[in-house]
């Protein structure tokens, strides 16, 4: 999105600092938003913004890349060669940039789809957007990665283009406040609402509490907007009852069963995973059949090039959610053939060994974890191993959940290796690093399957990119988990 740097000023309530030589003239324009000097595109504006470090100290990084204006909350020195660069001063850089959020929502003239749910939020993300690509209209824009924060939402909104397009807004949460906070940025259109699970139970307090913060998000539409809800969750199908919003659902239909939830002969959603089975490299064949507002049924059947049994149903949520939008049916299933997943999701690949290796590391909560262990077991192999971390922020579940983990982990069969993550209890085999971990896999050979995950804080995608390597002769150190 193209801004004039005088509207920007207005924006966040900033004096530009016009740069030697320069007016104060209208022509100075940024194209799009930027908060790290790495991946800034020329001619964006760069917001430094404070945490662990001040992004004040990469002003100069920022400029030589090629920003065209910056933000500041303080006096900087700039070299001579930036002198004639443009600015912004304001008094927090952190709510400027949620001021720019705002202003680029003014400017969208589409549909704005918000996800949340306490898993699959970026799977669906992902997927939707795929689902609501059509040759000849604009190109959807989603938020990139799982940026789905105070920081995240208002780049989404920032960068994205003002031409129309289908606008998705993935959207976190870490307390009961925190989606309404963001839905008063966003204003979505749309909303869709994955599931609501023991996620986070360490801060929000309670399930309940969960379902009460995810459920902001469709307590936000407008009364012409769209809630797209879990038909099976039924703490997501009872948010039907605070909204004003159309309700849309998606979910399991009878005899169909994905990480131990059932299909339902009394449950008929808009949307449902009709027929569900799984391709030998975990790819999910799946019938969908949609039938809204008790219309006749309509039936298509696609292979999703996405791994795990659960996918289905994340595909089967961004159906419906393109169906909102008002895309077709069979074209919405059909696009979901070029969707490309978010890293460190459900990602397979086979060893030099020959084994089986499956990245699903970028989080875990138990119902996640439960979902990672079936595709595990839907390998077929005869070796499975999972190689996990803790699940973060659970509370006091804390060790009743990990334990219960293990449990059915070793009901299936699954031998768990768990790295610094005591929790899973005496079932399992206990290391302390992730060279530690990459000794006791032993032998990947062409029977054996491997699943890595953890929550972030476990770091445990360097251990999938270990084992995707050329073999090595694993060295045992006294290397700290996630340490690089």
């Amino acid at each position: 999105m193209r801004f004039r740097l005088e509207d920007l000023a207005t924006a966040v309530d900033g004096t530009i600092l016009p740069g030697e030589g320069r007016p104060i003239a209208n022509e100075i324009m940024v194209d799009g938003v930027a908060i790290d000097s790495r991946t800034l595109e020329p001619g964006s504006l760069f917001v430094p913004l404070i945490a662990e470090r001040d992004g004040h100290d990469f002003l100069e990084a920022a400029l030589d890349a090629g920003a065209a204006a910056y933000l500041c909350s303080r006096d900087v020195e700039l070299a001579a060669r930036h002198a004639s660069i443009p600015g912004i001063r304001v008094d927090d850089t952190d709510r400027a940039l949620m001021a720019i959020g705002r202003l680029g929502r003014d400017r969208l003239t589409g549909p704005v789809i918000g996800i949340t749910g306490s898993v699959g939020k970026t799977s669906v993300k992902d997927l939707t957007r795929a689902a609501c690509t059509v040759p000849g209209r604009p190109t959807p824009w989603a938020s990139e990665k799982s940026f789905n924060n105070e920081i995240g939402v208002p780049l989404t909104l920032a960068n994205a283009p003002d031409n129309g397009a289908v606008v998705i807004v993935e959207m976190g949460a870490r307390g009961v406040g925190h989606i309404g906070y963001l839905c008063e940025m966003a204003r979505p259109t749309i909303g869709m609402v994955t599931a609501v699970a023991l996620v986070h139970s360490e801060l929000f307090g309670s399930i309940e509490a969960v379902a009460e913060g995810k459920g902001e998000l469709v307590e936000a539409l407008p009364a012409d907007g769209v809630a797209v809800l879990n038909a099976d969750n039924p703490y997501v199908a009872a948010m039907a009852d605070r909204i004003r919003a159309r309700v849309m659902t998606f979910g399991l239909g009878p005899g169909v069963t994905v990480a131990g939830v059932h299909g339902s002969e009394a449950i008929r959603p808009d949307v449902t995973v009709a027929e569900l089975t799984m391709e030998p490299d975990l790819r999910p064949t799946v019938t969908f059949d949609v039938s809204v507002d008790n219309g006749p049924v309509r039936r298509h059947t696609t292979t999703l090039p996405v791994r795990g049994a659960h996918m289905a149903v994340n595909a089967a949520a961004a159906v419906a959610t393109a169906l909102a939008v008002g895309i077709e049916f069979k074209q919405a299933v059909d696009n979901l053939g070029s969707v490309e997943l978010s890293p460190w999701r459900m990602e397979v690949t086979t060893a030099p060994t020959g084994a089986t290796i499956i990245n699903d590391s970028y989080n875990a909560n138990p119902t996640s974890m439960r979902a990672a262990l079936a595709a595990l077991s839907d390998t077929g192999a005869a070796r499975l191993v999972a190689v996990v971390g803790e699940m973060a922020e659970l509370g006091e579940e804390r060790m009743a959940e990990h334990r219960a983990v293990a449990d059915e982990a070793a009901a299936a069969g699954i031998t768990v290796i768990a790295i610094a993550a005591p929790d899973y209890g005496p079932s399992v085999h206990h290391v302390d690093t992730i060279e530690k971990a990459h000794v006791r896999i032993g032998s990947l050979s062409a029977g054996t399957a491997v699943l890595v995950k953890g929550s972030r804080v476990a770091g445990l995608e360097r251990l999938a990119r270990i084992l995707t390597e050329p073999a090595t002769s694993p060295q045992v150190s006294d290397a700290t988990v996630g340490a690089e």
